[in-house]
C-alpha cells in the first residue's frame, strides 16, 4: 500500500502505475469497502490517509479546507470547537476520511435541511491518471459559474481521480437541539404525522421514520418519527408543543439527543456487523411512493422520510435480490448499496441506471481511457 503525503506525491504515485498500464485500487481508510461495486484486486494500491492536514479554516467565512485523509471524526471536532459543523451525518464516521465520505456521497438524518455534500462542497483539489493536479471551486460560498467540475468526483467512488483537498461550506450549529421521537401504531398514521409536519411552519433538521424492526433496536416495536429540531430556545419550544398534538411520543436533549442521532447515522455499520451474510437496499423515491416503498419491506428499515430515501436491511443477499427484483419491475429507483464482497460479482446491484449511464462511461473514458482507477466500484457500471 502506498501512502503519499502530499497532493504532488499523489498525483505522481497515479502518473507512475497509469504510465505503466497498471491497475490501481484507491482508497482512504477502507471503511466502506462493502458499499457499491467490489474492491477488484489491483497492481497497486493508494491510500490517502497521508494526507491528513487542515490547509485553512476561516471560522468567520464559514469556510474550512482539508486535505482529503483527514479523518471526519477529526473534522467535526475541530469545527465543534468554534461552534460550527459539516452536516453530512455520514454512516461510518468513526473511521471515515474526509475524502472518502465525499467520493461514496454519503450522508445522514439531516439532508433534509442541509442538503448533500453537492451542497456544502465549494471546491476541490484532485489528481488525475496523467499526474496533473486539478482545482475546481474555491474558498468562496459562491464562486462557481459554469460546470464545477468537483461534482463529478462526489459519488464517484474513485474512478476518475483522487480526491486530495476538500473546501467546505461550513454551517453554525444551532443555539438549541431538541429531538422528538413519535410512536404509531400503523405506517399510514406515522405517514400521515410526516405529511401534517411538512405541510406546516416547522423546518426540522431532519426527519426520519423507522418500521417497528428497526425501532426495536431502540426499545419500542413501532413506527417511529424521529424529528430534530434546532433553533433559539422558544423555537425549539414550539416544536415541542407542536409534536405533542401528532403523538404522546418522547423529548430528547442533550446526550440522549446525541445518543438517538448517534444510532440512526449508525444503523448500517452495525447491521453488518451483526450480519454475515448482511446486505442493506436503497431506494430514491417520491415523498408519495415512499409509504409503498417502506410498506414493501419486512425486515428493518430507514427512510429519510422528508427527503424520498428508504434504507431497506436484509440478513441474506438473495433475500435482498429477490426484494430488487419486485422493485425494480415497480419502478423503483433502487440499488444494492452494500453487500457481501464475495457475492457482488453474482448481484444485479443496479438494475436501473438510468439514460445518464452512457453519460458517465464517457466521461469516465476522459479521465481514466485504459479503465485502471477503481474498477468495478461504481456498482460494476464502471
Amino acid at each position: 500500500m502506498e501512502t503519499p503525503q502530499t497532493r504532488e506525491e499523489l498525483a505522481e504515485a497515479l502518473r507512475r502505475a497509469a504510465s505503466q498500464g497498471r491497475t490501481i485500487a484507491l482508497e482512504g481508510n477502507g471503511t466502506k469497502r462493502l458499499m457499491a461495486g467490489p474492491v477488484e484486486r489491483a497492481d497497486e494500491s493508494i491510500s490517502t490517509t497521508g494526507l491528513a492536514h487542515v490547509l485553512q479554516y476561516e471560522p468567520r467565512d464559514l469556510t474550512i479546507s482539508v486535505e482529503a485523509g483527514l479523518p471526519w471524526r477529526e473534522l467535526t471536532r475541530i469545527l465543534a470547537a468554534n461552534r460550527q459543523m459539516v452536516p453530512l451525518d455520514p454512516p461510518f464516521a468513526d473511521g471515515a476520511t474526509v475524502g472518502g465520505v465525499i467520493a461514496a456521497n454519503s450522508c445522514g438524518p439531516r439532508r433534509r435541511l442541509y442538503g448533500t455534500a453537492r451542497d456544502l462542497v465549494i471546491g476541490m483539489w484532485f489528481a488525475t491518471l496523467e499526474g496533473k493536479l486539478v482545482q475546481s471551486g474555491g474558498m468562496v460560498v459562491k464562486n462557481v459559474a459554469g460546470l464545477d467540475i468537483a461534482k463529478l468526483m462526489i459519488g464517484s467512488f474513485g474512478t476518475l481521480a483522487a480526491i486530495a483537498v476538500v473546501n467546505f461550506k461550513v454551517q453554525p450549529a444551532p443555539e438549541v437541539e431538541r429531538s422528538f421521537l413519535l410512536p404509531f401504531e400503523t405506517l399510514a398514521g406515522a405517514v400521515a404525522a410526516r405529511n401534517q409536519v411538512l405541510a406546516g411552519a416547522l423546518a426540522p433538521a431532519a426527519l426520519d421514520l423507522l418500521n417497528p424492526a428497526a425501532g426495536a433496536t431502540l426499545g419500542n416495536r413501532a413506527w417511529l418519527l424521529a424529528v430534530r429540531a434546532g433553533g433559539n430556545a422558544a423555537s425549539v419550544d414550539r416544536y415541542e408543543r407542536e409534536l405533542a398534538k401528532l403523538a404522546d411520543g418522547l423529548a430528547y436533549d442533550n446526550d440522549r439527543h446525541e445518543a438517538l442521532w448517534r444510532h440512526i447515522e449508525n444503523f448500517t455499520p452495525r447491521f453488518l456487523e451483526q450480519q454475515a451474510d448482511g446486505t442493506m437496499v436503497r431506494v430514491s423515491c417520491t415523498l408519495k411512493e415512499l409509504e409503498a416503498v417502506m410498506a414493501s419491506l419486512e425486515g428493518p428499515a430507514v427512510a429519510r422520510a422528508g427527503s424520498g430515501v428508504v434504507y431497506g436491511y436484509f440478513e441474506r443477499a438473495d433475500s435482498a435480490a429477490g426484494w430488487l427484483a419486485g422493485a425494480t419491475e415497480r419502478g423503483w429507483k433502487a440499488v444494492i448499496e452494500f453487500s457481501p464482497e464475495s457475492l457482488k460479482a453474482a448481484l444485479n446491484l443496479w438494475p436501473l441506471p438510468g439514460a445518464d449511464l452512457e453519460t458517465m462511461r464517457r466521461i469516465k473514458k476522459l479521465f481514466d481511457p485504459a479503465n485502471l482507477l477503481n474498477r468495478g466500484r461504481l456498482y460494476r457500471r464502471l
